[in-house]
């Protein structure tokens, strides 16, 4: 099993990225806002615990979390890895994530960071706010304060992963083609390992 988590600022292109590495490598997708999704409306245990968590407006618990993730590892024996989104976000979730993984005999494989300018990351995110529909997309100072958030919460992941030489920065610019050869490139040296 090969695990990967796909960082990417707001406008990296990690969605379309994330895409085409689910269907190159047979890997399923966990979101953890998709899983939260599903199990609140599954009505399991832990979406009801987490339902009635976001009700009163409080953050669902890290340990609830990471029992939503052990759920869809273990629902998904046959699955050739996991490609993380949305988590880890704080180093206490990375070493929870961890220690999860290494109780079923696996690890997190390598973290793939997309690695785009700032101005880029504007200019894209107010391109895809002319049809996106999204107003977060339309607000050039809103848009650098989700940037800004970005690498300030992300940062202590990566470092978290770099004291384990697994975090590998991919250059997130150019055509979608290329910056997926690079991703593809950095996964098969470490599969191969």
């Amino acid at each position: 099993m090969f695990n990967i988590i796909l960082f990417g600022p707001p406008g990296s292109g990690k969605g379309t990225q994330s895409e085409k590495l689910i269907a190159a490598y047979g890997l399923k997708h966990l979101s953890t806002g998709d899983l939260l999704r599903s199990e609140i409306a599954k009505q399991t245990v832990l979406g009801l615990e987490a339902k009635s968590i976001m009700d009163r407006g409080q953050l669902v618990p890290d340990a609830v979390v990471v029992g939503m993730i052990s759920s869809a590892l273990d629902s998904n024996p046959e699955a050739k890895g996991f490609l993380f989104d949305g988590f880890p976000r704080t180093v206490a979730q990375s070493e929870a994530l961890d220690k999860l993984l290494e109780g079923k005999n696996t690890a997190i494989g390598v973290v793939l960071a997309l690695e785009v300018s700032e101005e880029e990351l504007v200019h894209r995110l107010l391109n895809r706010g002319l049809t996106s529909g999204r107003s977060d997309d339309t607000n050039e100072p809103v848009i650098r304060a989700r940037i800004k958030e970005y690498q300030d919460k992300t940062m202590v992941v990566s470092d978290h992963y770099s004291r384990f030489g697994k975090v590998v920065k991919v250059k997130g610019e150019g055509t979608v083609d290329e910056i997926f050869a690079s991703l593809c490139s950095e996964i098969d040296k470490r599969m191969s390992l």
